[in-house]
């Protein structure tokens, strides 16, 4: 239940990724066209651009995060055994929910320290800006603490005990539980 909520969750935050790029394109290649052409720009179009790119590269990360995709190596935890892989992603994922709670508090405090500053072209407040890494170490906190509760609760396979998968082109298998 829990893990087809974060899938949809996924879904929409590619579909949001899709739309970042597509939106991405079309300006900077205006502002190209414009630029050599008819001299003037859009005044946007970097800026926003830019923010765009940073929240499609936080999403992308919560994305990953949720599919295993994140780049790894797995030459000592592919040949522990059973026990050994649980431990170490136990330790993993203790040790990113970590770094999510300090991605976290540092963001709300960019947040909070940017609330009235606004952008020098967009002119809307900073604090978007920086609420990227709120929405990231809220998604992936959540993410952790599910795959943790399934590890607990002995609903995890094997392969999943491995933070990361071959190659892209091997199909994520459905999960088997553990003995």
């Amino acid at each position: 239940m829990v893990q087809k909520i974060i899938n949809s969750y996924c879904r929409f935050l590619c579909w949001l990724m899709v739309a970042s790029l597509a939106v991405m394109v079309v300006l900077v290649f205006t502002n190209v066209v414009l630029r050599y052409a008819f001299n003037s720009g859009i005044a946007v179009s970097e800026e926003l651009s830019r923010w765009l790119f940073v929240w499609l590269t936080f999403l992308g990360a919560i994305v990953a995060l949720n599919e295993g995709a994140h780049l790894g190596t797995d030459s000592l935890v592919s040949r522990l055994p059973l026990k050994g892989k649980k431990a170490c992603l136990l330790v993993g994922h203790l040790l990113m929910l970590f770094v999510c709670w300090l991605v976290f508090k540092g963001a709300l405090e960019q947040v909070k320290i940017n609330w009235e500053s606004n952008s020098a072209a967009m002119e809307v407040s900073m604090a978007i800006f920086y609420g990227c890494g709120l929405v990231f170490a809220v998604s992936g906190a959540v993410i952790l603490l599910h795959n943790l509760w399934r590890l607990a609760a002995g609903q995890m396979a094997e392969h999943e005990l491995i933070g990361i998968r071959e190659s892209e082109e091997e199909p994520v298998q459905a999960p088997k539980p553990l003995p």
